[in-house]
């Protein structure tokens, strides 16, 4: 019972990847593209915390974890380039 609601989420997540990267493909404007990302990122990270309850281990909790931060840094990074137009400013002084 338990490894067919598992499955059954599986294909879910699979079916919202899918959606959210068509959302990038065709998005109408560069931040709906960045939400889509984003999006994207918080249902791999659901999507292997299912994995990982599915096969019993603790290994891709780690993976979890850096999918998280590189997730987060990345919607920062494009929100920021969004609203600036760089993602690095440089003061440089002439």
């Amino acid at each position: 019972m338990i490894k067919g609601m598992l499955i059954t989420s599986m294909v879910f997540f699979a079916i919202a990847i899918a959606l959210a990267l068509y959302s990038i493909i065709r998005g109408p404007s560069l931040p709906d593209r960045v939400i889509s990302l984003d999006f994207i990122g918080v249902n791999l990270i659901s999507a292997i915390a299912v994995i990982s309850v599915f096969f019993h281990t603790k290994a891709f909790l780690e993976v979890i974890l850096i999918l998280g931060i590189l997730a987060f840094i990345s919607t920062i990074a494009l929100s920021k380039y969004i609203e600036r137009g760089v993602i690095i400013e440089r003061k440089r002084d002439r």
